[in-house]
């Protein structure tokens, strides 16, 4: 693990004379940003020592509770750990307080300073660790949607999208890939590219996406898969903090509007090997690919079923998988097709490549990227073959079979062993616990559709 100098923590500090303050981050089991504000004279020490916080960080619900079916609460008397900062992540926050603050991105070990089991970026590093002892590096790259949100609700107090800045009108429409909505956000954009620059996030493209007030942000291909979901979880950090100046909420929510397309995470990976070559990629340049392509395939369809928990990990998620919204349903696969779980896109042989379209932009990066390399490294060592690759509307092909059922998806994760071993056992009994306890919150909740239709009709 690569902690971060007190050299390095030196020079920033004279180089940016204005910053007083810095927030030391960690992604928590939501990919919830948690963590410390520290003054600048404290920051020497803590890049030194480091900074402890709570094991129970990795216990805490999307309402920042404290769930103690994890075991890591009270039943271990709430210890501490120490979390180290990551090199490299050390960065001005340009949109908060006038550029007077910075932050620094941070993991968890235990006291001898091996990896704290729960911690969602220690999990990725068990992952990439099996990978790299069979001399193979991941490629990767990260697509994020999400949508604008009025800070103003509507007079029945539901969100709604916000009011062009360029046209003053509200949208209404789908507007895929317009130009013109691109233009009417213009400065936000900017201001995410700025800020982005400002931090060292290798931004790629943006582009309007298909519902009012929806956009992507995709992240450059990466050969740190590790230091690619560091960049995705600041991202949308990023994103959230730039929206608020403009007067805007930024929601990665799954499916914040019931009948509209919901955010989905997209991840592009590719394998090199020691020699630098793609592994996807054949000699002779066949779209097929290789066989290590398939198998690769293969493995993430195996697993996409127990993988569903990590890909849609709380309630909304599962309300994104409704036909018509280009949101995969069954464990598919084929070339240049979009209506599939696993698309092969188009383009140079070189760059040839996997595309997981199953995720929602709620997904924690770092689990969602250790899921996916567990798979494939599964389909290479078990040399597993895919099905037929799918030609047309996969939609129209297959009836939906990946669960909609945020229970049964638990239950499947918890008794898949393949994942169980990739991820850590002890990994996934946190987890689990963790989301059952959120789902049994939520299942307490009585909502406004359900007197609707039933407290006088039944």
């Amino acid at each position: 693990m690569s902690s971060l100098p007190v050299d390095e923590a030196r020079d920033f500090l004279e180089r940016h004379p204005d910053v007083d303050s810095i927030d030391l981050l960690i992604s928590d089991l939501n990919g919830v940003m948690r963590g410390k504000r520290i003054p600048r004279d404290n920051l020497e020490k803590a890049c030194r020592d480091g900074v402890n916080l709570p094991a129970s960080v990795f216990a805490l619900d999307i309402n920042g509770n404290t769930i103690e079916e994890t075991g890591l609460g009270l039943a271990t008397g709430d210890g501490d750990r120490v979390c180290r900062p990551v090199s490299g992540t050390l960065v001005p926050s340009p949109w908060l307080r006038r550029g007077r603050q910075a932050q620094l991105l941070m993991t968890m070990v235990e006291a001898d300073e091996t990896p704290f089991f729960a911690d969602p970026r220690q999990v990725l590093v068990r992952v990439l660790q099996r990978l790299r002892r069979a001399g193979l590096t991941p490629v990767v790259a990260v697509e994020l949607e999400f949508y604008l949100i009025d800070r103003a609700r509507t007079a029945e107090g539901l969100i709604q999208p916000p009011c062009s800045p360029g046209s003053g009108e509200r949208a209404t429409q789908s507007q895929l890939y317009s130009m013109l909505e691109l233009d009417e956000y213009a400065d936000f954009l900017e201001d995410i590219q700025a800020a982005a620059l400002a931090q060292g996030l290798p931004l790629d493209t943006a582009l309007k996406e298909c519902a009012p007030g929806q956009f992507e942000v995709n992240l450059v291909h990466c050969d740190d898969a590790l230091a690619a979901c560091d960049s995705a979880v600041l991202l949308k950090r990023l994103i959230k903090g730039v929206a608020l100046t403009h007067g805007f909420e930024a929601t990665f929510m799954a499916k914040p509007y019931g009948l509209e397309a919901g955010n989905g995470t997209h991840v592009h990976i590719s394998l090199l090997d020691e020699s630098g070559a793609n592994v996807f990629a054949a000699e002779d340049g066949d779209p097929l690919g290789t066989p290590r392509l398939r198998q690769a395939i293969a493995g993430l369809l195996a697993l996409m079923p127990p993988s569903m928990a990590i890909c849609a990990p709380n309630l909304n998620s599962f309300r994104r998988f409704q036909p018509g919204l280009y949101v995969p349903m069954a464990p598919t696969w084929g070339y240049d097709n979009r209506s599939v779980a696993l698309r092969i896109p188009s383009g140079p042989n070189a760059a040839r490549r996997i595309e997981h379209r199953v995720a929602g932009a709620d997904a924690n990066p770092y689990l969602l990227m250790a899921t996916l390399l567990a798979g494939i490294t599964y389909g290479l060592e078990q040399r597993l073959s895919p099905p037929p690759a799918v030609s047309g509307n996969a939609y129209e092909q297959f009836e939906p079979s990946l669960t909609n059922s945020w229970h049964q998806a638990l239950a499947l994760l918890e008794a898949d062993e393949v994942l169980g071993e990739a991820l850590g056992h002890d990994f996934l009994r946190v987890f689990v616990a963790n989301r059952r306890a959120e789902r049994a919150q939520a299942m307490q909740e009585v909502s406004h559709l359900e007197y609707a239709w039933y407290l006088r009709h039944v």
